[in-house]
Order: structure tokens, then sequence, then C-alpha cells
């Protein structure tokens, strides 16, 4: 049972899901319900073209369903139960295969069978019944590892085995007023040819963008030239598939769909194939039209060129939640995805999630991690599993001390330096934070020691630093970060180093011990890495001065 503030609050919650999900509550004011009467599952629906392997698109795209398919399930409830949704993932596999994919073996043989649909071609990697089955198969293992809960659904198997005819029979029947829709947002040369039936070739077994003549609606026959040819056959049963607007308002009718959301380059066909719909007899699913990402020099990111980052680049260097974290806010502004931005989502998320049990419920809902705990989990009360949870450790702590370690920096390294700062220090006591200790030496490695170098102090920062390894050199060697902090602070304060504001001293600081612009607190930092360590460090800088 879901608790009645949770449900109040939900339904008046600015937090983008919350505000997505009460779109379907006004489609559904009485609920959604079958022929019979009987409540049904409102439904979620997400595309996947298998010409390519799944990438950080397709996980954006299911994660932000996914929760808006929670928030609904939360204010579309009755009686304190949770609305019924499903969510079906859908791929498009009887496409036609119009481009050779450059990072796939065996392309030669894939060239031979261009223009068929990717589900009646080899499987180059020689794994699967086809190109369409082996993409499948990634897509859906790509989907498990996130834990997503959804159905399957396969193009190709639904025309093959009839499942479409009907929608098909209502597209021949509405032929007409389908191209009245099309054939004014297409260039005359493509309307000498465009038929929204796309019939497979019965010789080739090619999928056919020629003009097609509707004989027998009812009967789904279309006749069409195929060469020299002119054929006259069935469009049912796999013999043709439609083309693609009129196939995505086919499959919103077809399946029940409600709720789809997709990016802004697909907003006029979102708008056609919205018409279509309605001309079939059904109705365009609520929705978001989100931005896409940039790299980070703010150009769209292209497949072709190479300058996105990948899920597994992301997992090399992150966390699955802090990717989740960086996707959620603000879905409708454009985001720039590029390694840089991974160590501030990864201290982010974790901060917001020790936050949720001391957030008003209103505060919880609006909070990124209340809705990435939730969204492959479930769960009833406000707060989520887990909420709460805190590491000893940040991240940017993590990658600073991965940095004066060194490009070759092991985990048992950074681990003897973690028991400096963190109580009975175990890597099987505490596995998120060494999942981090293995991603932050991967990020170190690649891309923060190329670039770090100490440079020599000034004069008068010299003589801080002397001040400073004076004071550590008094200092027990377990002193507690706030205390070093506060040495560190009120040599920085005085008039006689002089330092225009405590900022020079901190990047004084960073720049002749840690070799960067930025850093931790630097108590923080000498608490991990030990007071002898860092005098070490002092040291080392004064010789360069």
């Amino acid at each position: 049972m879901l608790d009645a503030t949770l449900i109040e609050a939900a339904r008046s919650s600015k937090a983008w899901p919350f505000v997505e999900a009460m779109k379907l509550v006004r489609r559904y004011p009485e609920g959604k319900r079958d022929a019979d009467g009987s409540p049904a599952p409102v439904m979620f629906e997400t595309g996947y073209g298998p010409s390519g392997l799944p990438h950080i698109g397709t996980f954006q795209e299911v994660l932000r369903t996914t929760m808006v398919r929670r928030a609904f399930e939360i204010v579309g409830s009755r009686d304190g139960m949770p609305a019924p949704t499903q969510l079906v993932a859908f791929s498009d596999d009887m496409d036609g295969l119009r481009k050779v994919p450059d990072n796939v073996p065996n392309r030669d043989m894939l060239a031979e069978h261009l223009g068929r649909p990717l589900s009646r071609i080899p499987d180059p990697f020689g794994a699967h019944e086809s190109f369409a089955h082996h993409n499948n198969a990634r897509l859906r293992a790509f989907l498990d590892r996130f834990g997503f809960d959804y159905e399957f659904v396969s193009a190709s198997e639904r025309y093959a085995a009839g499942a479409f005819d009907a929608a098909l029979i209502g597209v021949l029947r509405r032929y007409d007023a389908i191209m009245q829709i099309m054939l004014p947002t297409l260039r005359e040369e493509r309307r000498q040819t465009y038929s929204p039936i796309l019939p497979v070739s019965p010789t080739s077994g090619a999928v056919l963008q020629v003009p097609v003549e509707v004989v027998d609606p009812e009967a789904g026959i279309v006749r069409f030239r195929d060469g020299d040819e002119l054929v006259e056959q069935s469009a049912l049963g796999g013999r043709a598939k439609l083309q693609w607007k009129v196939d995505w308002a086919m499959r919103w009718v077809a399946l029940g769909a409600d709720y789809e959301m997709y990016g802004k380059d697909l907003t006029d066909s979102g708008v056609q194939s919205g018409k279509i719909a309605q001309v079939l007899g059904g109705r365009k699913p609520e929705g978001l039209v989100y931005e896409l990402f940039l790299d980070e020099n703010g150009e769209k990111i292209s497949k072709s060129k190479g300058n996105g980052l990948s899920i597994e680049d992301w997992l090399t260097y992150g966390s699955e939640e802090s990717l989740g974290f960086y996707i959620f806010p603000n879905p409708k502004s454009a985001k720039q995805l590029h390694a840089g931005v991974i160590p501030r989502a990864v201290d982010e998320y974790w901060q917001f999630r020790e936050r949720l049990p001391e957030q008003a419920l209103d505060k919880q809902l609006g909070n990124p991690a209340w809705h990435l705990l939730r969204a492959n989990g479930g769960g009833e009360g406000a707060e989520a599993p887990g909420a709460g949870d805190a590491l000893p450790v940040t991240y940017g702590l993590l990658l600073n001390l991965a940095g004066v370690l060194g490009a070759g920096a092991t985990r048992e390294q950074v681990w003897s330096y973690l028991a400096n700062y963190v109580a009975g220090a175990d890597a099987a006591a505490h596995p998120q934070l060494d999942a981090l200790v293995g991603t932050a030496l991967a990020y170190n490695r690649n891309f923060v020691a190329p670039t770090l170098n100490r440079r020599a102090p000034a004069p008068n920062e010299a003589a801080a630093l002397r001040a400073l390894d004076a004071e550590l050199a008094a200092a027990p060697e377990e002193m507690a970060a706030e205390e070093l902090q506060t040495i560190v602070y009120d040599i920085g304060k005085r008039e006689a180093f002089g330092f225009e504001s405590l900022r020079d001293w901190f990047g004084a600081l960073y720049e002749t011990l840690l070799g960067s612009p930025q850093g931790p607190r630097m108590g923080s930092f000498i608490a991990l890495y030990g007071i002898a360590a860092t005098r070490k460090l002092i040291a080392e800088a004064l010789a360069k001065g």
C-alpha cells in the first residue's frame, strides 16, 4: 500500500518525472480500462533500431521512461495500490539494412544483403540467427545489466506472426488519408516514389522503396513493380512493413502505447506520426521531447564521428548511479557528455543520496537519488532502499590521492592510505568505495596523470609552506581532518605571507603539491595521505624553489 501523504505530495511535485506522469493521470482520469471495463496497465514504450549496438542514448531513454513509469505508479494509484504499468522495449528489426556499420566483422558479407530486413541477414559475428538477433541479444543483455523491468517486442516477429495484420489493413483502408498527411512534408523527388507500405521483394528479399497500389485493402493485397516485373501480393504476414513514420503510428495504435519520449531530432516525425495515429483510430501517446547530448566542444554527438562517450567509457571512470544522476536533471536542456563531467557527477550523486533521510518529503521527491534508487527496485515508501548511505571518501579526494601516487598507482596502495582515514578500511567491507577506487585509478591514469605539473612555489608561497610543515611536524599523525583544515586555513590568513585571499593560498597548495589547478579540502587530503607523506610533498616542492 502506498502512503496517502506520498501520493498527495507526488501529485503536486514539480519534479519532471511527476509532471510527466500527471499527463497520464489526465489522459485516464478514471484509470485505463480494457474493452471489458477491467483495469489495464498503462503502457510505456521505448524504441530501438538494431542496425547498431545499444549506446548511452538507449540507456538514457529507458532510464528516463522508467522514472516516469515509477512516478505514475504513485500519482495514478487508486485506493493506495500502485497503478498497473508495463514497459515495452521495441526493436525495429524489420527495417532494411541501409548502410554497413563500421564496427562489425564480415562487412563484405553484409554489403551483399543491403536492403533486406535486419532479421533476415546473416549475423556477421556468427553467433545468432541473424544480424538483428545478435543486436537484440545485445540490447536485452544491456537492459538486463542495469536491472530494467521491461517486455521485449520484435517488429519482425510481430509482422511475421500476423500480429500487425489488422493494423496493416487499417493503413490500407486509410491509404489516401495517410498520403495526404505525408506528401506535403516530402521533397518533390521523394513524392514520386513514396508509399506508406514497403513491400518485401519476393525475389531479392529486399524492403522496396517503390510506389504501391492498393488492390484489395480488406484482403491486404497490393501491387507494385519489382524491377521489370509487376507483382501483386499480400502485404500481410511479414511480406511488407510500413514506412518509418507510419510504422511508428501503427505501433502506437496496435500496441496501445500511452507514453513514449524521443529526441529533439524526431520532433517532426512525432507530429506526423501523431496525425497518422489519429487517422488509424488511435491517439498519440503522451511524451517528452528531450534534448540531445553534445560533446565537450558543444557539437552534436555523432556515432560516425566518434565524438561521443560510450556506456563502457563512463563505467570505466564512474558508476552506473553517477551516469543516471547526470542524465536526470532537465531533459529538455542539452548536456555535454565527455569524461570531464564524470568526477563531479559521482560526488554529487552521493551528496544527494546522503541528504535523503534529512529532507522533507517534497524535497525527497525532487532529489535525483530518490528516483534512481526506485527506478528498478520499485518500492512503496517515501524513502527508497539504501537512502542515506554515504561514502567515507569523496571521489575527488580519491583522484587527488591517485594523482600524487602517480600513473602506476595500485588499488592496494590506495587502500593502504585509506586506512589513515577510514575506520576498518577494507575493500570487502566497502564494495562501493572499492569500485570507485578502481575507476579513480583508471581516470587518473588516462586523464589526470598526463596533465599534472607541480610548479615551484613563489617566495611567499615557500614561506607559507615552511610554516605549514612546521605545524605538521608538531601535530600527531592521527590528527583529525577538521583540525588539519584549521591549521591550513590559519596559515593562509597570516598577513606575513601576502595572500590576497584564501583562494590564492589553496591554489598554491594545489599547484605546488598536487600539480593541479583544483583540489580537495586540504585537511581531508592530509588526513588521508598522512602527515609524514604530506611533509615529504612539501619538501619536494620547497626543493624546486
